[in-house]
């Protein structure tokens, strides 16, 4: 059963609409009631337990205190401002993604029983990597996300050094990967942290990728393994795809974590080369059992779009042809 989020503020219209949108999004472990005046809230906060309540600063002092709530977060008008060291602040006037993210980061560090965000059991884990360089990995890995997105739960992560996301998103993230990397090493991550950190692209669910490439060396490759694990064992997502970075060790553990790796390739001589040298490499650490997983990609060629539109653009084009026909089981591999 959901905790209790109660939300009041003097504009009752932008409470009612906060809670619509909200109560869509089913990861969300609250469900999340408005009310349109004082007298409501303090009748149902006397008969039902309320975990959270984010109530608007502006609500007189005197009604505020009147109010049973385990935890109180002020919806603030200055940017998210601390009004009280004690009393928490979000800026009111940001996303209700945005909204929602601050809050459970906030949740999630205070003390006491956390929310449970119901699992659905392990879910399967896909990569695509290559040691090919500019063969469209990120590009096959996104369109193939967003496709799985439009019937399931789907998870996109990118373990890249330089991933170009947040400049193709045109958004600065306050926080990310390294983040539950942090979490995770520390012995705190939990799937509440996963939600305070997750961004949508659409139907399409993604963790911001590390600020800085030295974060993916600091955690190291069994923290990483172990993170995509966790995600995999506790979150509500059915399929998780990671976009696998350059690192060998951190690649390796991945990989093995993997129902099946998607491997976009070029058939030029040094590309080649390239290839024979990894499966070379797989079978020496004794890892030969990667090779049956490995579904190699000859990828079209598809025209330059839109910056601001490229990725929605990949599913209409000749790439996003080829994803159908491949999660259709087409013989488009090799």
């Amino acid at each position: 059963m959901k905790h209790i989020l109660a939300v009041y503020d003097v504009d009752p219209v932008y409470a009612a609409r906060f809670a619509e949108v909200v109560n869509q999004k089913e990861k969300i472990p609250f469900e999340v009631v408005a009310f349109s005046s004082i007298e409501r809230l303090r009748a149902f906060a006397a008969e039902h337990p309320v975990k959270l309540l984010l109530l608007g600063e502006h609500v007189p002092a005197e009604e505020k205190e009147s109010i049973r709530a385990e935890k109180v977060i002020l919806l603030s008008d200055n940017g998210g401002k601390t009004v009280s060291p004690s009393v928490p602040c979000v800026y009111k006037y940001q996303s209700s993604d945005a909204i929602v993210r601050d809050v459970l980061t906030w949740y999630g560090e205070s003390p006491g029983e956390l929310p449970e965000v119901s699992g659905r059991g392990l879910a399967k884990v896909l990569g695509v990597y290559s040691p090919v360089g500019r063969c469209l990995k990120t590009s096959f890995a996104l369109t193939m996300g967003k496709l799985l997105a439009q019937e399931e739960r789907v998870l996109y992560l990118n373990l890249e050094e330089f991933s170009g996301l947040s400049v193709l998103m045109k958004e600065e993230y306050k926080s990310d990967l390294s983040d539950l990397l942090y979490f995770y090493n520390g012995g705190s991550y939990n799937s509440l942290r996963l939600s305070s950190v997750v961004h949508t692209m659409g139907e399409l669910d993604y963790i911001p990728p590390v600020r800085y490439p030295e974060d993916l060396d600091q955690a190291g490759e069994e923290a990483i393994a172990g993170l995509i694990r966790a995600i995999a064992g506790e979150s509500a997502y059915d399929t998780l795809v990671v976009d696998i970075g350059s690192g060998r060790r951190t690649a390796l553990s991945v990989m093995k974590l993997c129902r099946v790796i998607y491997m976009p390739i070029r058939e030029d001589l040094v590309s080649l080369a390239k290839l024979k040298e990894l499966e070379q490499y797989f079978s020496q650490t004794g890892n030969g059992m990667l090779r049956e997983r490995i579904k190699r990609l000859k990828l079209p060629y598809h025209g330059s779009f839109g910056r601001g539109d490229y990725i929605d653009q990949l599913l209409w084009g000749e790439l996003g042809d080829y994803v159908r026909q491949l999660l259709r089981g087409s013989s488009v591999g090799g």
